[in-house]
């Protein structure tokens, strides 16, 4: 029997300083517990291993938090515990200025073949008005050594939406970023989530958000921009070129299956997703099954929406016939038949032959389409 793919996420929760935007489960000034950290995390890995005789292991991503900001040591020693395919994508976040050459050089002894650093903008002073600790400067340099090591998959993160963020701005970020030739480019709008810092200056109205009718400007200008660069959109956020997608996250989007390890990682196996405990201290001193908790266990009904939901994330959408091959042979024109007539007559998606995807204005009001599959 063939064995199914499966994604591993890895959560490093530490950081140097949290971004006022910020409301991923991450912790500054805890870096001395790095190491007990790992230890723990080896520890759930060690006790999943069953399962992983059940699947192959194509895509490991290294997230967080700053992961490149631990011992680099660490990251080996967690890799070291997981089998996976020869040709498995593995991803490491880090943030300009966390790495040296010889900690990429260890990265890529390790294993690791794909890069992701956080920059946000090139302008300085609109990174220290988001709280990002690093300048334009520490991002060049964390590049050049990346390029000098060998890594020819890297994507840099931009960010839209920003208070006093002018498309200026964003074209300068654009085409520099664009001149030094990352293989991916992640474009995503500011989102102000509850309990921020950053919502409590909107609130105080000490910041003050683009209209969303700039935002869209920004977005359309970011696309164009970035196709007449040569890059491929092929995900609302995300660009690349030379076929340089994100493997992992793809396999997110077409509902593949995942596990993850750390504090508040999250997984999706067998219709069922669970996660990990949010608290750092719980997570390290409880036992492996305590720290789990299940979110939802899948009727077809929900993995049907869902699976139109994520797919929909995709430019070129979602496949007719591979949506009747994953679900015996049912048609999602018939199951969805009065969302996609809606949506379609708002002229939000299109359908044709073997296709459902956004339109040009569904880009621009995705959240519209996708609140139809919840």
């Amino acid at each position: 029997m063939q064995k199914k793919e499966l994604g591993v996420y890895i959560h490093i929760p530490f950081c140097a300083k949290k971004c006022i935007y910020c409301d991923f489960v991450s912790f500054e000034n805890k870096l001395n517990l790095q190491s007990q950290y790992v230890e723990k995390l080896l520890e759930e890995i060690n006790n999943e291993k069953e399962l992983f005789k059940n699947y192959k292991i194509t895509t490991i991503y290294i997230g967080g938090g700053t992961p490149s900001i631990i011992n680099v040591d660490l990251i080996g020693k967690i890799l070291s515990k997981i089998d996976r395919e020869n040709d498995a994508e593995i991803t490491i976040e880090l943030n300009p200025g966390t790495v040296t050459k010889q900690k990429l050089i260890k990265y890529k002894d390790f294993g690791i073949n794909r890069l992701s650093i956080g920059l946000q903008s090139t302008k300085n002073e609109i990174l220290k008005q988001i709280g990002r600790i690093h300048n334009y400067e520490k991002f060049l340099e964390s590049y050049k050594y990346a390029k000098e090591v060998g890594y020819d998959n890297i994507n840099v993160d931009l960010m839209i939406g920003i208070p006093n963020q002018s498309i200026q701005d964003i074209k300068d970020s654009i085409n520099k970023i664009a001149s030094l030739k990352p293989s991916h480019i992640s474009v995503y709008s500011l989102i102000i989530e509850p309990n921020t810092p950053i919502e409590n200056m909107i609130n105080k109205n000490l910041l003050e958000l683009p209209s969303d009718e700039y935002e869209r400007m920004q977005y359309a200008y970011v696309k164009n921009l970035l196709e007449l660069r040569g890059y491929k959109h092929y995900e609302i956020s995300n660009f690349a070129i030379n076929g340089k997608y994100s493997k992992h996250n793809i396999n997110c989007w077409e509902q593949k299956e995942y596990i993850g390890f750390g504090v508040s990682a999250h997984s999706y196996i067998n219709k069922k997703r669970f996660s990990n405990t949010e608290s750092l201290e719980q997570y390290l001193s409880e036992d492996y099954k305590k720290i789990k908790l299940l979110q939802e266990i899948q009727n077809i009904e929900d993995e049907q929406k869902e699976y139109m939901l994520l797919g929909l994330r995709k430019i070129d959408g979602i496949k007719i016939s591979e949506f009747k091959e994953k679900f015996n042979g049912q048609n999602p024109i018939f199951l969805f038949k009065k969302e996609l007539d809606k949506l379609v007559k708002q002229k939000l998606l299109k359908v044709d032959l073997d296709n459902i995807k956004l339109t040009r204005k569904g880009l621009d009001l995705a959240n519209l389409v996708w609140e139809e599959f919840v």
